[in-house]
């Protein structure tokens, strides 16, 4: 089968696609998937780069979501999956590929109204928002949320469902069609964070009060101005270090408006944790996919030979929603 293999750490060109022998089978608990589409996602570019190694155990080819048809299964398999079911998928690697094996915990069905290819670009940003957001972060209707990166794969899923349960929406992003992107997804305050301040500006739009919760893939630049920016009880999430993984703090804001600080990924986490979290996201999130509340953004796709072209243009910021890869 065809994959896409990081021939050494580096750049975009580092992504080679090969041809192997060694064919993925299915063990205890576990599906063969053959893939439709892959989601392209930050992680991939930085595990491209040598510095997020996949688990041991993981398959060394990058991709951690994708679309398509299961081809066999294995021992013990829940019987509510079938060969020739339609699915998608969180992974711990291996997307990147025609074929790729999956445990049985991390299958999502295909939503009703979403294409095989689309649905590609939901579990990633499913799984991710709602295991930090909601699940962590509790994030409740009548709340206030702001999302850093608001037209980014994550942050246009994330606009969707929380308009959806009942929430402000306020996002960062750098530009006015990426803005006007965030607006049509039913965001209520769009910042351009290279044009203000967006600490000000939130503190305008509260009367001074500030989010309950923030969605942040920046990291150290940002965690001062973040902490400005919550509410009493607030509660701030990083998921992404694009500003660093150093910084100095007050820590003064945290005890006086009792702040908590949260920080997590999906890739390493045990996998009944997985099996948990797909598990809510079917129960919760696909619900409002069904209806059409939330749908999946898909900017551009890729054949699988184009993989660096697709890492240039995560790599760009330039895009507006998710990416996907069809082998």
């Amino acid at each position: 089968m065809r994959v896409v293999a990081i021939a050494s750490p580096g750049g975009p060109e580092a992504l080679q696609v090969r041809e192997v022998d060694d064919l993925p089978a299915p063990g205890e608990g576990e599906v063969l998937v053959a893939v439709a589409a892959a989601g392209v996602n930050r992680a991939d570019t930085v595990q491209r780069q040598g510095r997020y190694p996949p688990p041991p155990g993981a398959s060394p080819y990058p991709g951690l979501e994708c679309s398509g048809t299961i081809l066999a299964l294995g021992a013990n398999v829940p019987l509510r999956w079938a060969v020739g079911d339609q699915v998608c998928a969180l992974l711990t690697g291996g997307g990147y590929a025609e074929k790729v094996v999956v445990p049985a915990g991390q299958l999502l069905p295909v939503p009703e109204g979403v294409s095989l290819a689309d649905a590609a670009g939901l579990p990633e940003v499913a799984c991710t928002v709602w295991s930090t957001v909601f699940m962590t972060s509790h994030l409740s209707p009548g709340e206030s949320f702001l999302i850093h990166g608001g037209s980014s794969g994550i942050g246009t899923f994330a606009i969707q469902i929380a308009k959806h349960l009942g929430v402000k929406v306020f996002v960062t992003a750098g530009s006015e069609e990426k803005l006007a992107a965030c607006k049509d997804l039913g965001a209520d305050v769009c910042i351009n964070y290279k044009a203000e301040d967006f600490v000000a500006r939130i503190k305008e739009e509260t009367d001074g009060k500030g989010v309950d919760v923030i969605l942040d893939n920046i990291g150290a630049s940002y965690l001062q101005r973040n902490l400005n920016s919550l509410a009493v009880d607030g509660r701030l999430f990083i998921i992404g270090f694009m500003g660093g993984v150093t910084t100095e703090v007050n820590l003064q804001a945290m005890l006086a408006r009792r702040l908590t600080i949260q920080a997590a990924g999906l890739r390493n986490r045990s996998l009944a944790n997985k099996a948990q979290i797909v598990s809510e996201v079917e129960k919760n999130v696909w619900p409002a996919v069904v209806s059409g509340k939330v749908k999946p953004v898909i900017y551009k796709t890729f054949p699988l030979s184009e993989a660096a072209e697709s890492h240039k243009l995560m790599e760009t910021s330039s895009h507006i929603g998710k990416i996907l890869l069809i082998p």
